[in-house]
């Protein structure tokens, strides 16, 4: 599979990859899972968070994304602000030469275009917005393959996603809500489409077998401080969401129920420590997965399933496991209600241990019911992404390499 002349075509994946996100790393894993299967031949490099990470678990060569080693470190001395600063000047000369390299450049899912969590926009609204002005200048296609979105009051970060979104070649959506954050941003829509999230292309362990007996309970924590419209108060909300969660897992040990901790981030491992320092029994136990694989074996093991990140609610659904969300953006909301689960989320700013119960027994006693549900619902998801990946082969890929993929397609 060649490019008209004659030569392979060359695929960059660009993200805060290999950087600790086990939910960024999936929709890489995703993405190479498709590039592999449909275009064999393509040379496939990353711009990313982690290089060396993503080269050593992928195989593919990875390129640091910003000259500043210290890029994502507070700068409080003169020195590091201006190194800071230069670093700004020098990626924008660093990304335009990677993006010239390349046929297409794919940012796989991730929440790109949403600022749900503390972001400022010289971060990555910056480097995203360097992308996909760079592949406009070099006529390198650049598409936002299945992203999160949504609407954002910063003016500076809504400028430059607005941007972004408006000079990508090619736009896909995880949910409904993400287009029409982006269209309320002023980005045209009319052409963007609409697909799960690109975890769910990823193959799920097989089930466990059932048994009478309550079983083992799946906490998935986060270290979470609210958006950017919280941090004036980041810290109550984080020791809201951490003591309701701790008298959730004591009220289930003191039940007998085995209860497993599971981060999504490496920042995640400090509400791990609190809740195991909290909450001293054998019954409480931490997993520490190395990528949604490891955490989908351990939510397949499990009865239910209790979640704050995006990641792990996708995690337990993919497996066909009962999940309550801790929800701390609409795209919970709008995940769980796509799958059948809408009536079983709970506010992760406002943790109220009590209505939590109340809502995990629910679930669990409607589990047989929840499982069909899920079951159904994932294989609708799967055939989306099928969709979702011609779609992208016949929108970004030369006309030469579109074509033998469909001859060889079986």
């Amino acid at each position: 599979m060649t490019s008209a002349d004659g030569t392979p075509v060359r695929v960059g994946v660009f993200g805060l990859l290999g950087s600790g996100n086990l939910g960024n790393d999936g929709s890489l894993e995703a993405v190479l899972g498709y590039l592999r299967a449909d275009h064999p031949e393509a040379v496939v490099d990353a711009l990313c968070g982690g290089p060396e990470a993503v080269t050593a678990r992928f195989g593919i060569p990875a390129t640091r994304m910003h000259w500043n080693r210290a890029e994502y470190r507070t700068a409080s001395r003169a020195g590091a602000i201006a190194s800071k600063g230069l670093g700004k000047l020098v990626d924008v000369f660093r990304t335009a030469a990677w993006v010239r390299r390349h046929d297409v450049v794919i940012v796989p899912g991730m929440g790109v275009l949403e600022a749900t969590l503390p972001l400022r926009p010289w971060g990555f609204p910056y480097s995203l917005f360097l992308l996909c002005a760079s592949g406009r200048l070099t006529r390198t296609r650049v598409a936002l393959v299945s992203v999160g979105a949504a609407e954002i009051r910063n003016r500076p970060t809504r400028a430059l996603v607005r941007w972004s979104g408006r000079l990508a070649a090619y736009r896909s959506y995880r949910d409904a809500q993400s287009r029409d954050a982006m269209r309320a941003m002023g980005v045209d829509t009319a052409r963007d489409e609409v697909y799960p999230d690109l975890a769910f292309s990823l193959p799920a362990p097989p089930a466990s077998p059932s048994s009478d007996a309550p079983g083992t309970v799946c906490v998935g924590v986060m270290d979470f401080h609210g958006g950017n419209d919280d941090r004036a108060r980041a810290d109550e909300i984080y020791r809201r969401y951490l003591d309701g969660t701790i008298r959730f897992v004591r009220t289930l040990v003191e039940e007998g129920r085995p209860v497993r901790l599971l981060t999504g981030d490496q920042c995640d491992a400090t509400v791990v420590a609190a809740i195991l320092e909290a909450v001293d029994s054998p019954l409480v136990t931490a997993a520490e997965p190395a990528s949604l694989a490891d955490l989908m074996k351990e939510m397949v093991a499990a009865d239910t399933v209790v979640a704050v990140r995006y990641h792990n609610l996708i995690c337990a659904l993919k497996t066909g496991t009962p999940v309550l969300a801790l929800s701390y953006a609409a795209k919970s909301d709008a995940l769980m209600d796509r799958m059948g689960l809408g009536a079983y989320c709970h506010p992760a700013r406002e943790v109220d241990a009590d209505r939590l119960l109340e809502q995990f027994r629910a679930l669990e006693k409607r589990a047989p019911e929840l499982r069909q549900t899920l079951a159904e619902r994932n294989l609708a998801a799967a055939r989306q992404l099928e969709d979702q990946f011609s779609s992208l082969t016949a929108a970004v890929f030369p006309a030469t390499h579109r074509t033998h993929a469909r001859q060889e397609s079986p």
